[in-house]
Formats: structure tokens, sequence, C-alpha cells
């Protein structure tokens, strides 16, 4: 086993550099990617840098001048399955915070195939921070678990079919900061760099078993899924974990001190775990509500004194204001729905068994249970492979 190789550790932050980069991009037709956003030291998340890969093949001879890198993946079979010969891959980053105009390269990329490691997040960043909605898209993640493998983060598989170890010590840190330091790039470069490779090699592992086409099948649904908006109403964001089992006055409470935090966190730009975790908000409205002031060693005195005025206006605000505490919704599961779920699940287990899959990965638990309740919800639960599997009409 060896370490990944250091890189250069140039970044694409002209519109020179950009206009030769989409050039590359333009040649190939499968591009890896990844993203790195500063979600852990803000309190509105941004993308702060975007790590392209190209297959080397395609790469362009004036590549010197685009301050790209080119370093070397060596496949075992040397070529993918799109017919094209890979000896290496160049890797790119580029900054979205250096002002540059990046709708030439949404457009670039947008009629590409893209490898992605566990797509939905980057898609998600790609499409808040770009406008970016893929076309298509190969999740290594899926593959991995199309082949059975139970050990699928990008740094196991690099393992596995490269016997290389990734370096992980820049995960949480702050990709907001200009100029990045050297670790952190090649960072964000071993990210990417071994993407290209990877796919290649789990795409014929697919092709092997025949299984490319359930593949396509739950990378549409990915891209899908990504694309969906994910809105909640002002009610529902502050009705985090263990707000449940509050009664409405001490519920008033934690709304009240949620707001709070909201405030606090875009002042200061931060988290808002930063300021209180979720857990420490619960057992304040709790204390607050039971007469005893919680206080945080912590906050300054301006935090302390609108941390408390805060929660004393939510204890003195009449009964009508408090939140109205829900119950649970949904259909008490009948016995002919519990018979059902349980036929589904002793058919998908037997399925995962046969394949050597993970029966979370057919179908998870709470999927069964909505299509025993409701047999229409399978198509929006599940896609046609898993559906087949199940023998679900």
């Amino acid at each position: 086993m060896v370490l990944a190789r250091s890189a250069s550790h140039d970044v694409i932050a002209s519109e020179q550099q950009l206009a030769d980069l989409i050039r590359q991009i333009d040649a190939a037709d499968r591009i890896a990617l990844d993203t790195e956003a500063d979600s852990l030291h803000s309190y509105r998340e941004k993308l702060c840098l975007l790590q392209i890969s190209a297959p080397a093949g395609v790469i362009l001879s004036n590549v010197e001048g685009s301050r790209g890198t080119a370093s070397k993946v060596t496949l075992r079979d040397s070529s993918t399955s799109l017919g094209m010969t890979v000896d290496s891959v160049g890797d790119f980053i580029v900054d979205p915070l250096s002002n540059l105009d990046l709708e030439p390269l949404r457009c670039a990329l947008e009629s590409r195939e893209i490898v992605l490691h566990a797509a939905d997040y980057d898609l998600r960043m790609l499409r808040r921070g770009l406008n970016f909605k893929a076309s298509k898209i190969f999740d290594t993640v899926i593959a991995a678990r199309l082949l059975g493998i139970r050990e699928f983060s990008l740094g196991a598989l690099v393992k596995r079919f490269f016997d290389v170890e990734l370096h992980k010590h820049s995960q949480k840190a702050n990709w907001a900061l200009r100029p990045l330091p050297p670790r952190m790039l090649k960072y964000a470069l071993d990210d990417v760099h071994y993407l290209l490779a990877l796919a290649a090699r789990l795409e014929h592992e697919l092709e092997r078993v025949e299984r490319v086409d359930w593949f396509r099948q739950s990378c549409a649904r990915a891209i899908e899924s990504a694309s969906a908006a994910r809105e909640r109403t002002e009610d529902e964001n502050w009705r985090i974990a263990g707000v449940g089992a509050l009664d409405p006055k001490t519920a008033a409470v934690l709304r009240a001190l949620w707001q709070w935090r909201e405030t606090e966190a875009e002042l200061a730009d931060r988290p808002p775990f930063h300021i209180l975790h979720n857990r420490e908000l619960l057992e304040a409205a709790g204390n607050f509500a039971s007469g005893h002031v919680p206080d945080y060693k912590q906050f300054s005195a301006r935090r302390r004194r609108t941390f408390r005025e805060a929660a004393e206006m939510a204890l003195q605000s009449p009964q009508s204001d408090w939140p109205v505490m829900r119950r649970r919704s949904g259909i008490r599961p009948t016995p002919e729905m519990r018979q059902r779920a349980d036929e589904l699940r002793e058919r998908r287990d037997k399925a995962a068994v046969q394949l050597g899959l993970e029966a979370s990965f057919i179908a998870s638990r709470g999927s069964l249970e909505a299509i025993a309740a409701d047999p229409a919800r399978a198509t929006s639960l599940l896609v046609p492979w898993q559906r087949e599997l199940i023998r679900i009409d």
C-alpha cells in the first residue's frame, strides 16, 4: 500500500485558464467532479471549490498553459468501457470565489457524464452554486453497493482498487480561506483524482454481473432526487429532534430560542451549532420553562442578555401564541398492512442473500411499510429493478 502522491496545487482563477479547461472538458465524454463548501464555518453555506478530473487522453497540447495537474493513475486494463484509452488523468481546481463567470463551465459540464462519489450533496451544492443540473452521472457509491461492496467510502474504494491510502486530515477545514494551504489543496485533489479510474473499474464489474441497467436507473433517480427542492416552512425549522416530547409552553420557549440562535448565527456568520447545539437548546428551553435560568460561559454579556430576553418573551406570551404540538400523522397499520410488509421484507431479504446485496439498499424498512400501506407509492419510492426484485407490480 502507498500513500496518495502529491500533486501540483495550481488553482484556475482567471478567464483564460477557465477557457482552456472548458476546451478540455468539451473533448471528453466523462468528467469526474467533487466540491468543497464551508458549511462548518459560515451561516450561509456556499460553494468554495470545484475539483475536476479529465482523461489525459483528451487533454490538449497546451495543457501546461491551463495550469492543470497531470497525475498518472494507471489502470490494469488501461481502458474504460467507453473504448477510450486512459493512461492518466488531469486534475484541476476551479475557485468559485474568484469572481469568475462560471456560466460557460456550467454549460460544458451539463452535457457530460459526471463521475461523483455520493452524488446527492455535490449535486445540490452545484445546483445552488452554479444552477447546474446533471444530465447523466456515475455515482461510485451506487456502483459499489450494486456490486455488494460493504465498505464504500472513497478512501475504502481507493484502497481496495488501487492500494492507495488517502489522507483525510482536511475534512472539517474552512474551504473559504484564501489562499488555501498546500495540504488542503492536496486533500481536495485526492477527492477527485481517482474517480475516473475507479468508475472504469466499477463499470467493468457491473457489466460482468449484468447490473449496468440497474445502475443507470439508480443514478437517474439520484439526479431526480437532488433536483427536488427541500424547502421547510418557518414553523417546521425549529421543530428539532426531541420537540415531540415537549409541552406547549416549553415548545414556545424552544421556538424563541431557536429564532434567537438563528439571529446570532447570522450576525456572527457562523453555523447555528457554533452558538448552541440542538441538545443544548432543548435543555435550555426545559430549564427556562421550569423556572431555572441556564447559563453558558462562552456567551458574551450581550449574547447572554438577548438569550434570556428571548426566553422571557416566550414565557410571557399568551397561550394562544404557543405552538400547536403535532400528533403523529398517518394511518395506524392494520393486520393486513403488517402482513403485507412482512411479505415484502421476506422477498427483499431473500433477494439480498441471493445477490449478495445489502437488504436496505434494495429497499429500506420505511419504504416497504409505506408501500404496504399504499401500494401506489412503490413507483416513487423504488426504481424498477428494486420493484422487480421484490415482485411489486
